[in-house]
């Protein structure tokens, strides 16, 4: 299965980790039946050894309905039969181990699926009522919702709350399928850390908390007010609590957390990074940041100086799951992200957006903290504009039709140009557009041109290099539209963002670019560098 390859900073490798998301569904299917599953994975562990990953983080593997991807979880400690086995997944997690790879597993504490034992006892008027957020309607006849928060899904103006026959409400700030747990009740409290050691004790390294700040909910579940403070559902202080009392059970096995935290006050965001809560969150500035200089060097710098306080590292991120593939975002006139803005048929570059994305690779690989890559982001692959009789995302449907949904980023990937679905096993799930084999793996493990072969050089050279990861950042003078920093050990890094070609700082070694330099030996625009000095 390849060769293990020994782990930095093994102490406290999450500082530095280059993590690597796995969406089950679309990574590999290892039975031919269309949906990738755990078999896949296996079968491809030696490709993410020699792309050289620390971890693998794995949206949910549980049994679920699927009404969200997989964010819907009827059985936490059972893997979905589309997926494989808990047997199975243990195997993975050895196996993985084995050839250096740490996993990490996603927890979905705000919500569980409708078809989760508790709520169906709940819906058959069981006492694990207590266990949901379940209210008489508002006007005469209770016709109306218990208050008028709005849905956590972009672009969505549905209801968070669904009736029942017997005249009951129950809060989702999702889909109906999806039912908020009441984290006030002790036992929602002690079932979710029971689930912590559950995988822990299977040799998981880590958990990705999806949601992380929504957990706790005003008792009064009053009305929304833009601006209240505190906020009724989000960031609540009593939160705290809970993320110390799971760092405790992480601390036994010597288990990291990220938190998923979306938050526009870096002070609050810090209190989750506090010593004794969660060790990283996830970086959502720099992640939705448009492709110029001004406003990635403020993300980098307002990133950095959120942790500082704290001691923790900051993570980089340019996409995941539910966010447009980067080469794609980069090849659009806005080449920020916004939830609220996506859209069918907006023009695109590719060939531009391409461009782009190689550089920032090497800028995030470059900076200090964690790295996550979403699955596929090392081969380059676009966003694909789905037909819509295709399209299975709730976010496309509870918008009206006018959101393209998150399926664009999922369709699964391609292994092998010449291969029926491009390698990918059975007729996906999601289909895959006509020109997918030419970002096949095997292609791109042949060239040493492309994106594969790029990211495979940079995480080598990031591993090799102790002054990347974990570290300290000095800006160096630079021309308008450049970012020029070093790290230690005399390591650069100069990313053009500019229009024209700019002159490289004095250095002794190039180490590693996105493209080529020209003929002067000027940076092109949109491209980056590794430089030592």
């Amino acid at each position: 299965m390849g060769q293990p390859r020994p782990a930095r900073n093994q102490s406290a490798w999450w500082r530095s980790a280059v993590i690597y998301q796995v969406y089950v569904r679309s990574f590999a299917d290892g039975d031919g039946d269309g949906t990738g599953d755990l078999a896949g994975v296996r079968a491809r562990l030696p490709y993410l050894a020699e792309l050289g990953v620390d971890a693998l983080w794995f949206t949910p593997w549980y049994l679920s309905p699927l009404a969200d991807g997989g964010y819907d979880v009827a059985d936490y400690r059972a893997i979905d039969p589309a997926f494989g086995t808990l047997a199975e997944a243990e195997k993975l997690i050895d196996e993985a181990r084995e050839l250096g790879i740490r996993t990490l597993v996603d927890i979905v504490p705000n919500h569980v699926s409708d078809q989760h034992p508790w709520f169906r006892a709940a819906l058959a008027g069981g006492p694990e009522r207590e266990l949901f957020h379940f209210r008489p309607g508002r006007g005469e006849h209770g016709e109306l919702p218990p208050n008028d928060w709005p849905s956590q899904f972009a672009g969505s103006a549905e209801p968070v709350w669904t009736r029942l026959p017997d005249g009951d409400w129950y809060l989702h700030l999702f889909t109906p399928e999806q039912p908020d747990l009441n984290w006030a009740h002790p036992a929602v409290r002690r079932e979710h850390e029971e689930i912590l050691r559950f995988w822990f004790e299977r040799g998981v390294a880590g958990v990705r908390i999806d949601s992380a700040a929504l957990l706790a909910k005003d008792p009064d579940l009053p009305d929304f007010v833009e601006g209240r403070d505190p906020n009724p559902y989000v960031d609540r202080d009593e939160l705290h609590d809970v993320y110390r009392s799971w760092r405790a059970v992480a601390d036994a096995y010597d288990g990291i957390f990220v938190g998923e935290v979306w938050l526009p006050d870096s002070e609050r965001f810090a209190r989750y990074l506090r010593p004794d809560e969660l060790h990283t969150a996830f970086n959502f500035s720099f992640l939705s940041c448009p492709w110029d200089a001004v406003r990635l060097r403020v993300s980098i710098d307002e990133t950095l100086a959120e942790h500082a306080p704290v001691g923790a590292p900051a993570t980089w991120v340019l996409c995941n799951h539910d966010v447009t593939r980067t080469v794609t975002r980069y090849g659009r006139t806005d080449t920020g992200f916004d939830f609220t803005a996506k859209a069918f048929g907006t023009p695109t570059d590719l060939t531009l957006g391409t461009r782009r994305a190689r550089a920032a690779a090497l800028l995030s690989l470059a900076l200090p903290g964690s790295v996550y890559v979403y699955q596929g982001e090392e081969l380059g692959l676009p966003e694909v504009e789905l037909p819509l009789d295709s399209i299975q995302d709730p976010m496309h449907f509870r918008s009206g039709g006018t959101d393209p949904g998150r399926d664009g980023c999922r369709v699964p990937l391609p292994w092998a140009a010449e291969a029926p679905y491009a390698g990918f096993g059975g007729d996906p799930w999601l289909p895959q557009p006509a020109d997918w084999p030419a970002y096949a793996a095997d292609r791109q493990a042949e060239d040493p041109t492309s994106m594969l072969s790029l990211y495979r050089a940079a995480l080598h050279v990031r591993r090799t290099e102790p002054g990347f990861g974990d570290g300290p950042l000095g800006w160096l003078p630079a021309p308008e539209g450049v970012l020029a920093f070093s790290r230690t050990e005399g390591l650069l890094c100069v990313v053009n963002l500019a229009d024209e070609p700019v002159e490289l700082p004095e250095h002794s070694e190039l180490l590693l670019g996105s493209g080529s330099l020209d003929a002067d030996g000027f940076l092109p625009p949109d491209t980056a560098v590794w430089l030592r000095a």
